[in-house]
């Protein structure tokens, strides 16, 4: 008997797009309407002491994500409703901040503008985080400072790595959670165009044509455990 040889290729991690629905209760839909709110305020607040250094003296040096997500800490002690969003939400705000200012800087052409304020009234509610998220039976997800959230089905988060995830209010006012996760893609095999024999034998179980042997099962010592057991179970049921 012949059987083709594969040849094994690496598995490799792919991003992929996940979108579910979200049903929060009436607290956690409170508790989302301040987080959406508390994102703004940082991004305004940011905003706002970033035009004043760059109008005073264009030649400082720019401000990164760390140290503006240093500046949160004082922040929050003067501002405690700060508090009550997931901390790493507030660090992505810094990190879209930066960017905008870098698009910005970066800009030849001068049809990039500087970042703008976000108005409360036309912007779209959502959220960014990168806590962790735990599904919790098939109908539940643990969001930080949310708790146990009802969703949809969550059985396609199996074997994920969540990266970054999304809350977000449609106009409908339904909720829903995008993901970005990774997903480790199993191992691949390709033909070689080798083959080899397999001859299935007594006192081995399989020999190839290349040389190697597969020795048959030896249950003996499996056997001898069982009736082991059969023992303590026999003594422990009387």
């Amino acid at each position: 008997m012949f059987d083709t040889i594969l040849k094994r290729k690496e598995g490799t991690n792919v991003l992929k797009g996940i979108k579910l629905r979200l049903y929060p209760n009436k607290i956690q839909q409170n508790q989302l309407e301040q987080m959406f709110g508390n994102d703004r305020f940082v991004w305004n607040q940011m905003l706002a002491m970033m035009n004043e250094r760059y109008q005073n003296n264009k030649d400082l040096p720019f401000l990164g994500k760390f140290k503006l997500n240093y500046l949160l800490k004082p922040l929050k002690k003067e501002y405690p409703f700060l508090k009550n969003s997931d901390s790493s939400s507030l660090q992505v705000v810094n990190e879209f901040l930066t960017q905008s200012w870098k698009n910005f800087f970066q800009d030849k052409t001068g049809q990039v503008g500087k970042p703008r304020f976000h108005s409360r009234k036309y912007l779209k509610k959502s959220y960014t985080g990168k806590s962790i998220i735990k599904t919790a039976g098939k109908r539940y997800l643990k969001i930080t400072k949310l708790g146990y959230v009802k969703t949809s089905k969550n059985g396609v988060l199996q074997n994920t790595k969540i990266k970054r995830y999304t809350v977000l209010l449609e106009p409908t006012g339904k909720y829903y959670l995008s993901l970005q996760v990774e997903i480790s893609e199993p191992e691949k095999y390709s033909l070689t165009g080798k083959r080899v024999g397999i001859d299935v034998g007594v006192a081995d179980l399989a020999i190839l044509s290349n040389g190697l042997k597969y020795p048959s099962f030896n249950s003996s010592y499996f056997e001898k455990k069982a009736k082991i057991w059969q023992k303590k179970y026999s003594r422990r049921r009387h």
